[in-house]
């Protein structure tokens, strides 16, 4: 069948003839102003694959696969025209147009819809919302590249992710979320401070990470993007722990828990009455509990463990990533973290023995790993010669050396230098220790375990995140302006979300953690 006696099914049912005038007028204006395209070879390798019946959205992506198809290193501007090919097709899919609707309007049918927070019509009147809508510069979206607009698609937009059905252009969140944020700023600064924010972000000068990006502007209020959990020795704390890994792993939260507390398999419980399991059903309980809800429908659940590396299972623990062994005794689906000192590199390098001990066998040791070196490498040393003390003891280079094959084989077995981590941090470790990081080891924060999900005493830590994107900055001195700008933004965050843990707000409220880093550093 020739193309010109195909029909073609509308978004409302009826049927036309396939109008490829149309088609190229679309492609022709995506390719403006791009070097090194061809707007017939993206209309030949569409052409082929239509067929007598097809929708106009596959006809859409059908072009946009086709230019995706074309790019290469000697025509990287296919990436620019598969994006507003893809923009143009976003639009209709959100709007049933191309041109977005206005921002007052839009809003209202988000809130009417439940999809966005209904607490901005309270904050912002309608002149006030019109004249942030005359500062949105929706052509901006144009300036993405594909897999940017792809991203966008499927982690970032709001979004029905069952139907796939996407409500808003990519403008709107970049307006959206500084609207949030500033919303109780004071009226007469505070349009000045969103319209910067847009401008930063939309003009790609801050990065913002995924929480931030897809959540705020819903009803769902949580956008920490490291959730820092420490598990205690006891059932009560290991199901609190649980219980909080799930809450936060279903509201776009990566986690960092600390394990190390748990006593070794064959520990005495209550005086001898019963044989303690060890660690690993405690770990498989967890990685459950991470895996068992995805990142708000964003991402899948993702979680670091943490334990120290004279823990007397520590051999068990080491392997749990690897693919030999059976599923009763592996763990692959997290990643882990072993927590090292000073001493135990000295019994490396002067070709020592380091003796393992279960954390419940020990008093203080565990405490002191973190609190105070001269105190740990006393207290070890003692228990290394006590014989009342169950223990084993392993050459240091031969356990060194198992944790890097595994490391080297599996990937994502950090190493975390706890005694560095408590010298180099702004918390006093006598009075606020880090006892671990997060899920992917750039922050260490004083944590708490749990005894219960409302535990008073507990401390959950929180990061939320940013960046600077130095390849869009022209010059350093954009800096500073900007720095105002992301902090007062997440400070504001965190009192604008929700805690589903109270020993999240506890912490946050107490502490109020920021993280603020760089991104695109080569291309400054």
């Amino acid at each position: 069948m020739s193309n010109q006696n195909i029909q073609v099914t509308k978004r409302n049912g009826t049927q036309e003839p396939l109008d490829l005038e149309k088609m190229h007028r679309v492609i022709t204006w995506a390719s403006e102003g791009l070097e090194n395209v061809s707007v017939s070879e993206v209309e030949l390798r569409s052409h082929i694959q239509f067929y007598d019946g097809i929708t106009s959205s596959d006809i859409h992506e059908t072009i946009i696969k086709s230019a995706a198809d074309l790019i290469s290193e000697n025509a990287p501007d296919y990436q620019h025209l598969a994006a507003r090919l893809a923009i143009f097709h976003l639009r209709k899919k959100a709007f049933d147009r191309f041109t977005p609707p206005s921002l007052f309007e839009h809003i209202n049918k988000m809130v009417r819809s439940g999809l966005y927070d209904a607490q901005v019509l309270e904050d912002f009147s309608k002149k006030e919302i019109d004249e942030l809508d005359n500062y949105i510069q929706h052509d901006r979206d144009m300036t993405f590249s594909y897999a940017a607009v792809k991203q966008l698609e499927g982690k970032y937009l709001v979004q029905n992710r069952v139907s796939g059905k996407i409500y808003e252009s990519p403008q709107f969140i970049y307006m959206m979320i500084p609207m949030c944020l500033f919303a109780h700023y004071p009226v007469e600064t505070r349009l000045q401070y969103i319209k910067d924010f847009y401008d930063a972000s939309s003009l790609f000068k801050l990065s913002l990470p995924t929480p931030i990006m897809s959540g705020v502007r819903t009803p769902t209020r949580q956008f920490s993007s490291c959730v820092l959990i420490e598990c205690g020795d006891s059932l009560d704390s290991i199901n609190a722990t649980s219980s909080s890994i799930v809450k936060y792993v279903s509201q776009r939260a990566g986690i960092g828990v600390n394990v190390g507390r748990i006593r070794a398999l064959g520990s005495e419980i209550r005086g001898g009455e019963a044989y303690h399991t060890g660690m690993i059903p405690f770990i498989k309980h967890f990685q459950t509990a991470v895996k068992s809800c995805s990142q708000g429908g964003v991402r899948g659940g993702a979680a670091t463990l943490f334990y120290p590396i004279w823990h007397l299972e520590v051999e068990s623990l080491v392997v749990l990533k690897n693919n030999r062994g059976v599923e009763e005794n592996r763990a692959r689906h997290l990643d882990y973290g072993v927590q090292i000192n000073k001493l135990m590199y000295q019994r490396m390098i002067e070709g020592g023995m380091i003796t393992l001990f279960s954390p419940s066998d020990v008093p203080g040791l565990y405490d002191a790993f973190f609190e105070d070196q001269e105190e740990f490498e006393r207290l070890y040393k003692i228990y290394e010669v006590d014989d009342n003390i169950r223990k084993k003891q392993i050459k240091a280079i031969d356990l060194f050396t198992q944790i890097a094959q595994e490391r080297a084989q599996t990937g994502r077995i950090y190493i975390q230098n706890v005694d560095h981590c408590n010298t180099h941090s702004p918390f006093d470790p006598a009075k606020a220790p880090v006892h671990q990081s997060n899920l992917c080891l750039e922050i260490a924060l004083p944590t708490k375990p749990l005894n219960s999900v409302d535990d008073p005493d507990g401390e959950i830590a929180l990061c939320t995140l940013s960046a600077f994107n130095l390849g869009a900055l022209k010059n350093l001195d954009e800096l500073e302006k900007l720095s105002d700008l992301i902090v007062r933004a997440l400070d504001s965050l965190l009192d604008y979300q929700d805690y589903p843990v109270e020993a999240a707000r506890h912490s946050s409220m107490g502490r109020r953690t920021l993280g603020v880093g760089v991104t695109n550093m080569a291309y400054y």
